[in-house]
C-alpha cells in the first residue's frame, strides 16, 4: 500500500484540487483529512495522498491496466509498479558485501539464565516498606546466596517463586526494558549488586549463566539479505517513478517539493 509521508509539506490550500484537469471534490478531501488527524497538516496530507492516488489511477488507464473510470485498488497499484518499476534481483556479490559490512546485525541472540525475587508494589503496601523488605532480603543473599531458592519460594510475588525464582532462558525483548537493561547491560554473573526497579516492583536478580550470541554464517542469512536489498531497491525505484509522474503532471491546489531523492512513497 502506497503512502506519501516524505513529500515535504506546504501550506494548506483552499484552491480546488486537480490533477491533469481532473478535479478532486472538496468533500473527498475532507473525508481523507480525517484519516490524517495525527499529522501536522491534515489537509495537506489528505491532498497529497489523493494526488498520488489520482496520478497512479491515470497512469493505470494510460497503460491499459484498467478502463477509464474503473477505479484503483491495491492489486492494480502493485501490477502497475511491477510493469513500470522493475526491481533487479541483488547479486550474490552484493549480498555478500552487505553481510560483510553489517555482520553485527547477523548474530544469534545473547542468552541469560536468571532467577529473581519480586517484591510487588500494591495499593496496600507503601513503597518504602516494600523496598526495605527487598533490601533486607538482598543483604541476606549477599552473605548466603544458597538461600535464594528458599527466599524466592517464601517471599516472591511472582509465580516463578514456586520454582525458586527461576525465569529460565531469557533473550532481549522478552522482558520490560528496565529488567532487560539490568540483565543484559553488563556481563555480571551471580547476584546483581542492587535491586532492579521496574513497573512491577523491586526485584532481586541473580544471573546464573550467560551464553554469548555468535555470528551467523552468510548462507543462513543470505535469503533475508536478498529480501531486504530487493525491498530497498524497490523503494527507491518507486520513489523515483512517482516523483517523475508528479513532475510531469499539471497539479492545482497543492504544492509539492520534488527535490531529487525526496521520497514519494
Amino acid at each position: 500500500m502506497l503512502t506519501n509521508h516524505d513529500i515535504s509539506p506546504a501550506p494548506a490550500s483552499t484552491d480546488p484540487l486537480s490533477v491533469n484537469g481532473i478535479v478532486i471534490d472538496a468533500a473527498v478531501i475532507e473525508t481523507e483529512s480525517a484519516l490524517h488527524a495525527h499529522e501536522p497538516d491534515p489537509d495537506h496530507a489528505a491532498r497529497r495522498t489523493l494526488v498520488v492516488r489520482e496520478l497512479l489511477a491515470q497512469r493505470a488507464v494510460a497503460t491499459g491496466l484498467v478502463a477509464n473510470g474503473a477505479g484503483l485498488d491495491d492489486e492494480t497499484i502493485d501490477r502497475l509498479l511491477e510493469v513500470e518499476c522493475r526491481t533487479p534481483v541483488p547479486s550474490a556479490e552484493e549480498s555478500q558485501r552487505y553481510y560483510a559490512a553489517n555482520m553485527q546485525k547477523f548474530r544469534s541472540p545473547d542468552l541469560a539464565f536468571a532467577r529473581h525475587i519480586l517484591f510487588a508494589l500494591t495499593e496496600k503496601a507503601a513503597m518504602t516498606r516494600v523496598r526495605a523488605r527487598a533490601e533486607e532480603a538482598h543483604r541476606e543473599l549477599t552473605q548466603h546466596h544458597d538461600r535464594f531458592d528458599a527466599l524466592a519460594r517464601r517471599l516472591s510475588n511472582c509465580p516463578s517463586g514456586q520454582v525458586g525464582g527461576n525465569l529460565g532462558q531469557l533473550t532481549r525483548g522478552e522482558s520490560v526494558p528496565e529488567f532487560e537493561a539490568a540483565i543484559f547491560g553488563s556481563q555480571h554473573i551471580g547476584l546483581l549488586p542492587g535491586l532492579v526497579n521496574t513497573r512491577y516492583g523491586f526485584h532481586i536478580v541473580s544471573v546464573e549463566r550467560r551464553i554469548a550470541g555468535e555470528s551467523l554464517p552468510f548462507e543462513v542469512v543470505q535469503a533475508t539479505i536478498e529480501r531486504y536489498l530487493s525491498e530497498h531497491v524497490r523503494h527507491k525505484s518507486t520513489q523515483q517513478y512517482l516523483n517523475l509522474l508528479a513532475s510531469r503532471a499539471e497539479l492545482r491546489g497543492i504544492a509539492l517539493d520534488l527535490r531529487p531523492g525526496l521520497l514519494l512513497q
